[in-house]
């Protein structure tokens, strides 16, 4: 991924939500189903891991959900 650009389309199917993800510079997609109960930050989250790992990149580190005491 160059720029690193990514596109996401949502398209809900039922109850469940099917979430693509393309990599501008290769053309390379990934498809991901979700129940639409899920966020769309945890939907591209989901897309994003799937299509970094199809080319080969290593994913961002995992930030912790909730503050630390």
């Amino acid at each position: 991924m160059g720029q690193g650009e990514v596109f996401f389309e949502f398209s809900q199917v039922g109850r469940q939500m099917r979430v693509a993800a393309i990599d501008v510079d290769t053309g390379t997609e990934v498809i991901v189903i979700m129940p639409v109960s899920a966020t769309k930050l945890q939907m591209q989250q989901l897309a994003l891991a799937k299509l970094l790992k199809r080319l080969g990149t290593p994913p961002p580190p995992a930030r912790p959900a909730g503050k630390l005491a």
